[in-house]
């Protein structure tokens, strides 16, 4: 086996474990609440503590990566994945999980940024289409088995092995890192970025933290201020930036329109998909009356419309270029969440499974070219700097989806006087707000529209050295 597929090999092996973890842990939530007695919002720190983990560590990938050299990082990295795994399955507190948890995501926050930049740096531009098809292609298939696999394990042993299961798999990751990886070169050139890199983890905790408050309606005060904080902190960090010769984040690859182009659809696509995952499991529970397994069902034509909108675009992308394969694929997207709009009974069957098919189809199209365009024309040297911003967008994506979602769903709830959705099950208004959250997310997802009308498609095809910012 070539060496650049045995690095992808590992890249892709850390990448799938990443997402396997984050979407199985989920699913047992409910048994943590009642095995540790705790609330609710105390579970939701869960997921939102390997989130904040995973986040936080990004911007300090490039320089842990070109101090220490890839191999060292990625190793440590899936090390610390899997010690942190097993402490979260023997936590015997909430605030043990949630510490465990936090350790978790500062471990797996390192295999995407470092594994993608090494993986991508061997592989030149023409291969690169391809690579990506099947980077997404575990993005998809993650998300897919995931919850279906963690409602088999936590019926059957228990929700500390929904943690456990991770440490075998990261470690056959770990061993496959240490037989195939060369090691990488160390860079000794500049001092870390500590300022930097403290403005970055201050202004995205406070951003994390404060859209979370937003969920709880009444609740917004606190959520303002650490929000207000957080943007000003981001404020301070393009200042410190814009000084420094060597910052945590070389905020000069955003020169790449293509770069710029792949986060805005990144984050109006996967990112509002997901706020639309949330509310759509919301909604046929409260709204429907149907078990949480009938929305997972959904998954199923998602996963297959989204492997065949992949498939189209990792085959059409070098032929065709993006704008051709965005444009409509946007419009399905849109015009998928837009349909929830018109289920308003549980024998719509039909209808949620074309408008998950719709999505599935265009959002796998718009995730792929996303993925390919965004480190198309970057330079190998280029590569670590621009994969952190990348990841660091793509995580963002997720948080602010699922954040903004539950916020409109709580105003729009609010206007309703609808103060629990359990006292509410059934009722007519609480179906037409639900169709309300889903027509405003339908039109969030055409604002890529604004950027994807104006590229151009010849630009993708320069070399990659051209593409260095200066």
């Amino acid at each position: 086996m070539p060496y650049k597929s045995r690095v992808a090999l590992v890249y892709l092996l850390g990448f799938f474990i990443d997402l396997v973890n984050m979407f199985m842990a989920s699913v047992a939530f409910p048994d943590i609440g009642q095995s540790l007695q705790t609330s609710v919002g105390a579970v939701a720190w869960v997921a939102n503590a390997y989130t904040l983990g995973l986040t936080l560590v990004i911007p300090a990938s490039t320089w842990l990566a070109g101090r220490y050299g890839d191999k060292a990082i990625f190793v440590a990295s899936l090390g610390i994945f899997s010690l942190a795994a097993a402490g979260a399955g023997f936590a015997g507190s909430i605030e043990a999980l949630i510490a465990w948890r936090l350790l978790q995501g500062l471990g797996g926050g390192l295999l995407i940024p470092v594994g993608q930049a090494m993986t991508y740096r061997l592989y030149p531009q023409a291969e690169r289409a391809r690579l990506s098809v099947m980077v997404m292609a575990c993005a998809l298939l993650a998300p897919a088995l995931s919850p279906l696999v963690g409602g088999y394990v936590v019926d059957s042993l228990g929700w500390h092995w929904v943690f456990w299961l991770n440490v075998p798999l990261a470690l056959v990751a770990l061993v496959l890192a240490v037989l195939w990886l060369r090691p990488g070169e160390n860079i000794q050139g500049h001092q870390p970025d500590l300022a930097g890199m403290g403005l970055v983890s201050l202004s995205l905790a406070l951003l994390l933290i404060g859209m979370s408050r937003f969920e709880h309606v009444g609740d917004t005060s606190v959520g303002t201020v650490l929000v207000a904080g957080g943007v000003a902190a981001g404020l301070l960090l393009l200042r410190h930036v814009r000084r420094r010769q060597h910052p945590v984040l070389d905020l000069r690859v955003l020169r790449d329109p293509l770069l710029r182009a792949a986060m805005v659809v990144y984050l109006f696509v996967p990112g509002v998909f997901t706020g639309v995952s949330l509310l759509n499991m919301f909604f046929m529970q409260s709204a429907l009356g149907l078990k949480a397994v009938d929305a997972g069902a959904l998954m199923i034509p998602y996963a297959l419309a989204a492997a065949a909108g992949m498939t189209l675009a990792g085959r059409l992308f070098s032929r065709l270029g993006s704008r051709v394969l965005l444009l409509p694929a946007l419009g399905a997207h849109a015009a998928g969440i837009a349909m929830l709009a018109t289920v308003s009974e549980a024998g719509d069957t039909l209808r949620m499974v074309a408008a998950f098919a719709l999505m599935g189809a265009g959002g796998g199209i718009c995730s792929s070219v996303a993925q390919t365009l965004a480190l198309l024309n970057v330079a190998p040297a280029w590569m670590g700097r621009a994969s952190a911003i990348w990841n660091l967008n793509r995580q963002l994506s997720f948080c602010a989806g699922v954040a903004l979602a539950s916020l409109l769903l709580g105003q729009l709830l609010a206007r309703q006087g609808i103060a629990d959705l359990a006292l509410a099950r059934g009722a007519l208004v609480l179906t037409q707000v639900f169709h309300g959250c889903f027509l405003i997310a339908s039109l969030c997802t055409l604002v890529p529209l604004l950027v994807v009308w104006r590229l151009d498609d010849g630009h993708e095809r320069q070399p990659a050295a051209s593409a260095t910012p200066r």
